[in-house]
């Protein structure tokens, strides 16, 4: 091999004595490897050495500076040694390698393909704030503007009337429904009052012989009383039971529709105000697209809105049927209940029970054995 210049060569081919290209490469991947080379790198920094151009061999690239003449140490270099068919399939994408150049990479330009933005979670939280305080803000505003007597609001007289006639008698129910619920505890004092008297009157009836039939008559009327008691108790809880599921539960639904349906209302005047002020504003380049978005929010809260009032109004109509049927039964329980009570029909009164399927509780079949009690 020639001994090396003072300049730096550019490639370096050694052979053999025989002229043979000892551990040859193919030709095309030391072509393709000269085209991937950087742009503007000297050849002061870079040294290939090719053994052949026909063989299989792999062939060794080496990029740095040389050594100074006459220095002993090897440079450090970045040696990447493809095989055949790994060097064919560099060399049909276009030269796109990259060399190593001491710690830094360099890269041809060519196509770059950049990936998918991915979603920030807290861009999205932060945008969905951002609309929920902003639809807060319009709504506060509008409350205020109709408190206030400046702002319009859109009533349904008809649907107003009849949620105003509910409330009321949502009020009316519960007062009733309390009514009821002290006059079940009054009477279960009065019935277990009227037991232990029974027991206090059979007891002086065995040990007062000269009063024994005057003990023993009024024993029998207290124990009859508490028993009749005990019918006209099972009846006005079933009443509590069912006034209670009705005003609780079927009003209370109702009306929480109503709440939804009355937030969709103030939604769609303050989206419906910000589109009136916008419509009496100029129309140029900056507002028309205002314009349009707020056309399409104020078309989105219409639909709710119109949705709203037509779910509040079919649940009026079916909450009034049912309200009807319930309260219509539970008044002729309790009426007739009453009447035989203290008319002192009791064949009557068991006979109302059994009309509205009411089953009474055995005094002592809620205690606990004596086994669970261990």
């Amino acid at each position: 091999m020639a001994q090396e210049s003072p300049k730096n060569s550019a490639a370096e081919i050694p052979v053999t004595s025989n002229g043979q290209l000892e551990d040859s490469h193919e030709h095309s991947f030391n072509r393709d490897l000269k085209c991937s080379l950087p742009v503007g790198l000297g050849l002061s920094e870079t040294k290939i050495t090719s053994h052949g151009f026909d063989s299989t061999k792999e062939g060794v690239v080496e990029a740095g500076p040389f050594p100074s003449k006459g220095s002993s140490a090897s440079p450090k270099s970045s040696v990447i040694s493809p095989s055949s068919a790994a060097a064919s399939r560099l060399a049909g994408q276009g030269c796109d390698l990259i060399i190593p150049t001491g710690s830094r990479a360099q890269q041809k330009s060519g196509p770059v393909v950049l990936a998918d933005e991915v979603k920030n979670p807290a861009m999205e939280k932060l945008e969905l704030v951002r609309k929920w305080s902003l639809n807060t803000y319009k709504c506060t505003r509008q409350i205020i503007s109709e408190k206030l007597g400046r702002g319009s609001r859109t009533v349904d007289l008809e649907l107003e009337a009849q949620i105003d006639i509910l409330r009321d008698n949502k009020k009316k129910y519960e007062n009733i429904l309390r009514l009821a619920q002290t006059l079940s505890t009054q009477l279960f004092q009065m019935v277990h009052t009227q037991r232990q008297l029974g027991d206090a009157f059979a007891d002086l009836s065995l040990k007062s012989l000269e009063l024994h039939e005057e003990f023993g008559y009024n024993a029998d009327t207290q124990k009859l009383l508490a028993k009749n008691g005990e019918t006209l108790l099972g009846a006005i809880n079933f009443f509590i039971a069912s006034v209670n599921t009705l005003v609780n539960k079927t009003i209370e639904d109702t009306l929480l529709t109503v709440k939804q349906y009355e937030s969709a209302r103030i939604e769609y005047d303050a989206y419906r105000t910000d589109l009136e002020e916008l419509n009496l504003g100029p129309r140029d380049a900056n507002t028309l697209p205002k314009i349009e978005q707020s056309q399409q929010l104020f078309q989105v809260h219409k639909e709710k809105y119109d949705k709203m009032r037509n779910d509040v109004s079919i649940k009026l109509k079916f909450l009034e049927e049912n309200k009807v049927k319930v309260l219509h039964n539970q008044l002729v329980l309790f009426h007739n209940a009453i009447a035989a009570y203290f008319a002192g029909n009791q064949k009557q009164l068991e006979q109302t029970l059994k009309q509205f399927h009411i089953k009474l509780k055995t005094p002592g079949a809620d205690a606990p054995s004596w086994l669970e009690e261990q």
